[in-house]
Parts: structure tokens; C-alpha cells; sequence
């Protein structure tokens, strides 16, 4: 066994997916964040834990916490693939009050209420977010933390300053070590990257055990607060030396720029989606060296049907998940999940449709989020009058109109949503891509 595989063995893992998310709302009405769909086939937390997989992390704790059971169903589904005997494990851990009478309430309190976790031999703690999309070889970080012995090492991306406002910023020397950290706002001592970005913290911290319960328990000698990891025990470890390190996010291919979105609101979830249909994206789902794992259900193929020369099936850019049936409508630059039915003169650009929806004959949807179970009736159009759609669904600062799950269309607002329908847009000459596409 190599010196990697032995660090690895004594490395305990720890994803955060237990806060609630406001900013998410209404995909996260009946579900945590990280159980929400993504890219038509995985859930948001499939990332995280694929990565762990793909660098040999198998003794995984998911600390889990609002409107967790989809969540928890999912990872029973999913990840039934590790071998007890072999002392691996994937267990989900909602809050116990083993410590106190208080739910999680932040990232470093639900790590600390499960300190107990740790045992003995497990020299290294990795603490992940489970919210977050972006590949990386976790036993890459783990080996450098260990080999500059730090007392916890902190991976950054260098991101432009105006993805930096929410984040915390690090200031570092030539050494990488951590001289200074910034939480929710920039100083004239940020350092920068030689393209101008800011090095930001994005919550991938590898502890070295013995010093996190020796902080951990000072601060509660020193009756501190233990909420944040960012706020509370990172400054904390700073004005009293510890050895803080930091650690480039690299892109497995390390020739290419490595990518990471944190799925913060809708529009930024949104954004992460549509990343995938570019012709090189950034994250590739593709890749056969860094493949990516989750439940497959037991569907069909994708089906297309044409029935007739003005009838004719495209799909153009787009991700189509299994089970999908696609009968004489057009999907373009749009991710799909499993089950949706496009039915004849059905129109969809931009957007995002869920499982088991069903997208209704010559209707039009663009620049939307369609969540699950939902039926578009008939000659109904979605992203095409803002200020209509406003009266009935969320629509974001970038124009993007959430639909909820499980919603159900009565007739007035069926009604409302046809105003510009296809025999309108004939009689202005305009023909059906233009609208649809422009």
C-alpha cells in the first residue's frame, strides 16, 4: 500500500447538506439543496460525493438537516456501493443534540456537534459543502496538506471580483501560507492573481484532527462562539498561529482552467445548468477519467417522434435524460430530465424541465425552470411576457420564471398564458424559431 493510500485510509470525510437556503426557494420548498436535480440525471450532492469516489475517500459522514428525506432516499438509492468488511461506509447524520439542545447552525457546529464521529487513528478530517459543482482530486490537497504538516488547509479559486462579494478572500505568502482572511468584503490587502482575480475561499477545508478538537475545545473553554467555520474558527486559528495553509482548486486535466459554481439562488443554479450545454464546457460531464455517479432508474431510451414533414422532432444543444419522449416538438439549448413528454408544436429554449413533466401541444417555454410533475397545458406560454408570468410564479433579476413542483394550472391562468400564441405570431409574420430562439 502506498503512502497516499495509507493517508487516505486515515482520512474521514464529512459533506455539509443539512442548512436551509431561502435564496432557493421554490426548488427547495420540499427538499435540502443539495437533493435538487442537476445536469437532467444527478442530484447537486452527486458531485461532492463522485469526487470523494473518484480520489479514494470511502468513510463518508453527510451531515443532513431540512426537509432531508428525498436527500436521504437518494444517497440509500445511489450509493449502496461500498464494502463494510473493507471498513467503508456512507451514512447520513441528522442532528443528535448529542452536544446541546440546538439544531446545526452553521457548518462548524454541525461538525463540532459530531466530533465524536472521529476516532483515534483518523489523522485528517475533509469537510466539504455538498452545494457546490466543480472536480477535484481531494487526494492531491490531502497529500500537500500533510506533506507542510498545516494544522488545516483551505482550497481557493481564483474568481473575478464581482463573484467575491459573498465569499471570503485570502491572503497568502509565497509559501501559501494563510496570512490573513476576509470575510464578505475585499481590503486593499487582497492579494491577486496575475489575471486580476480575487483567491477566494470555497469551503473545501482538510483539518489535521488533534488541532481541530484542541481549537474546538478552546473556543468552548473561552465560551466562543462556534457557528461559522469562515466567521468563528478560521480567525480564531489565525490570531492564535496556527498553521494555516492554502491550496489551488486545479482542474483534473490541470492544463484547463478549473471550474467552480456555487449553487447559491436560482439564477446561479440556472447558470451552472446551462454551462453544460457549451461546446467545451467546463464541466464536462463527459469525461470517461472523472465519471460521475447517481441513481439510474430503470427507463427507456430517449424516444423522438415526427409525424408528418411540418412535424418534425429537433433537439438541438440539449441534454435529454432517459424515458423522455419528444413527439414532434423542439427542445433546444435545455436541460431535460427523466420522463418528460414534448408533445406536437411544443417549444422549449433555455430552460430547465424537471422529471415526469409534460409540456403541452404548440405551447412555449423560455428561460424557465419547470420542477417536478408539472403540466404545461395546451398553447400556454412561459418566459415570453415577464410582467404576466409575475403574477403567478417567481421570475428572478435575470428574467428567469420558476414554476414549482407539483403545480397545477387552472383554466384563468391557462387562459392568460396564451395570449401570444402561434396563430397570433403568423399573423405578424414572424415565424416560430424567431420567437422561440431570439
Amino acid at each position: 500500500m502506498t503512502s497516499n493510500n495509507l493517508i487516505l485510509k486515515k482520512t474521514l470525510t464529512m459533506v455539509l447538506a443539512s442548512g436551509y437556503d431561502d435564496g432557493m426557494l421554490p426548488l427547495t420548498e420540499n427538499r435540502a439543496k443539495s437533493s435538487i436535480p442537476f445536469g437532467g440525471k444527478y442530484r447537486i450532492i452527486d458531485i461532492a460525493l463522485s469526487n470523494c469516489i473518484n480520489s479514494g475517500l470511502r468513510r463518508i459522514y453527510i451531515l443532513t438537516q431540512y426537509k432531508s428525506d428525498s436527500l436521504h432516499k437518494h444517497i440509500y438509492k445511489a450509493w449502496k456501493i461500498f464494502q463494510r468488511e473493507l471498513k467503508e461506509f456512507i451514512y447520513w447524520v441528522p442532528p443528535q443534540l448529542k452536544s446541546d439542545k440546538f439544531w446545526y447552525s452553521g457548518n462548524a457546529d454541525a461538525v463540532n456537534q459530531n466530533i465524536n464521529l472521529l476516532k483515534e487513528n483518523d489523522e485528517n478530517l475533509l469537510v466539504l459543502s455538498g452545494n457546490s459543482i466543480y472536480k477535484m482530486d481531494y487526494s492531491k490537497f490531502i497529500e500537500y496538506h500533510n506533506d507542510i504538516k498545516a494544522d488545516l488547509t483551505i482550497s481557493y479559486a481564483n474568481l473575478p471580483m464581482k463573484r467575491c462579494k459573498q465569499l471570503n478572500t485570502l491572503k497568502i505568502n509565497s509559501n501559501n501560507k494563510i496570512l490573513g482572511f476576509n470575510k464578505n468584503h475585499l481590503t486593499d490587502e487582497t492579494i491577486y492573481s496575475k489575471s486580476n482575480n480575487l483567491m477566494a475561499n470555497i469551503g473545501i477545508y482538510v483539518f489535521r484532527t488533534k488541532a481541530l478538537k484542541e481549537v474546538l475545545n478552546n473556543m468552548h473553554i473561552e465560551n466562543l462562539s462556534i457557528v461559522d467555520f469562515a466567521k468563528d474558527v478560521i480567525p480564531y486559528m489565525i490570531h492564535n498561529n496556527f498553521s494555516l495553509a492554502a491550496y489551488p482548486l486545479k482542474d483534473i486535466n490541470e492544463e484547463r482552467e478549473a471550474y467552480w459554481a456555487d449553487i447559491e439562488n436560482i439564477d446561479s443554479y440556472y447558470n451552472a445548468n446551462m454551462d453544460l450545454l457549451e461546446e467545451s464546457p467546463g464541466f464536462d460531464l463527459y469525461d470517461e477519467m472523472w465519471q460521475f455517479r447517481t441513481y439510474q432508474g430503470h427507463y427507456p431510451p430517449v424516444k423522438t417522434i415526427s409525424t408528418g414533414n411540418s412535424n418534425i422532432t429537433r433537439i438541438h444543444n440539449s441534454l435529454v435524460a432517459d424515458g423522455s419522449v419528444i413527439s414532434g416538438g423542439t427542445v433546444a439549448k435545455s436541460v431535460l430530465g427523466f420522463k418528460v413528454m414534448v408533445e406536437n408544436g411544443a417549444h422549449i429554449s433555455d430552460s430547465i424541465i424537471m422529471d415526469y413533466c409534460k409540456i403541452g401541444y404548440n405551447s412555449r417555454i423560455r428561460r424557465a425552470i419547470i420542477d417536478k410533475n408539472v403540466v404545461i397545458p395546451e398553447n400556454v406560454s412561459i418566459g415570453f411576457d415577464l410582467e404576466n408570468d409575475m403574477k403567478n410564479f417567481l421570475v428572478t433579476d435575470s428574467g428567469i420564471v420558476m414554476v414549482p413542483k407539483n403545480y397545477v394550472f387552472s383554466d384563468l391562468i391557462t387562459q392568460e398564458h396564451s395570449k401570444i400564441d402561434l396563430l397570433e405570431a403568423r399573423k405578424r409574420n414572424v415565424t416560430v424559431e424567431n420567437i422561440i430562439f431570439n
